[in-house]
């Protein structure tokens, strides 16, 4: 009975972490005789606040298969040499109830990360992510976010930088207390008014959604993204 337990740990463990040594799947191998896309994919990854653990974030569009998920084995490699990126088959969980999705990785190192996915015969790939869990590990804030206009049932967000100066582009979700997502946006400025697209930049709510309800309770999240797509800043408050 020891062996069994002791076997079904391994194969956790080994499902979990990050070590390339028993991989031989290479990015380059997969993406051999068949149509790619770059930089299709929307993710991002951050350190986590309360383990380890690095979070890899994307956002998996409807009807899409074959998620996958390639690093590097350290960061002295070329980011757009394929070659270098070792498959690990991992799982992925559900983030806001599945709209997004996300893998949780154990990396001793800091490191190159690509995401990608099947989608209409094509393998889309996301942009080469940096893993900075070590030399910048993103900060958790929550005071840093304030809300006006709450009685119109839409809620005017406005936000603080952190620590980090070099962020490029910010990810605002709002989601029901259910942690289902109602809207998903990026702006390049530090504020975003629920439902106005008019400084949006990039957009990933299915629909048109409906002016919040002023007597239900809501959540704001908020990620601040280098340019090379880690999370410098994440911030979450109730309204």
């Amino acid at each position: 009975m020891r062996s069994v337990i002791f076997f079904i740990l391994l194969l956790i463990t080994v499902s979990c972490s990050s070590d390339l040594e028993n991989q031989d799947v290479t990015l380059k191998d997969a993406l051999m005789d068949k149509t790619s896309v770059v930089d299709n994919v929307i993710a991002c990854a951050a350190s986590n606040e309360n383990d380890d653990l690095v979070s890899v974030f994307f956002y998996p569009r409807d009807g899409v298969s074959n998620i996958r998920y390639y690093e590097t084995k350290d960061l002295d490699v070329s980011k757009n040499d394929y070659n270098q990126y070792y498959r690990l088959d991992i799982a992925s969980f559900e983030v806001f109830n599945g709209y997004l999705r996300k893998f949780e990785v154990a990396v001793s190192k800091e490191k190159w990360v690509i995401v990608s996915f099947e989608e209409a015969g094509k393998t889309h790939l996301s942009n080469p992510i940096r893993l900075k869990h070590f030399t910048k590990p993103t900060e958790y804030a929550s005071d840093n976010v304030k809300v006006d206009s709450l009685q119109t049932g839409m809620p005017l967000f406005s936000w603080e930088d952190g620590e980090y100066t070099d962020t490029k582009i910010y990810f605002q979700v709002v989601s029901d207390a259910a942690d289902n997502l109602i809207s998903g946006s990026y702006t390049y400025e530090n504020s975003f008014q629920y439902y106005d697209l008019k400084n949006v930049v990039l957009n990933i709510t299915k629909g048109n959604p409906l002016a919040l309800k002023i007597e239900e309770k809501h959540n704001f999240t908020l990620m601040g993204v280098s340019e090379d797509n880690w999370v410098n800043l994440f911030s979450e408050i109730e309204f």
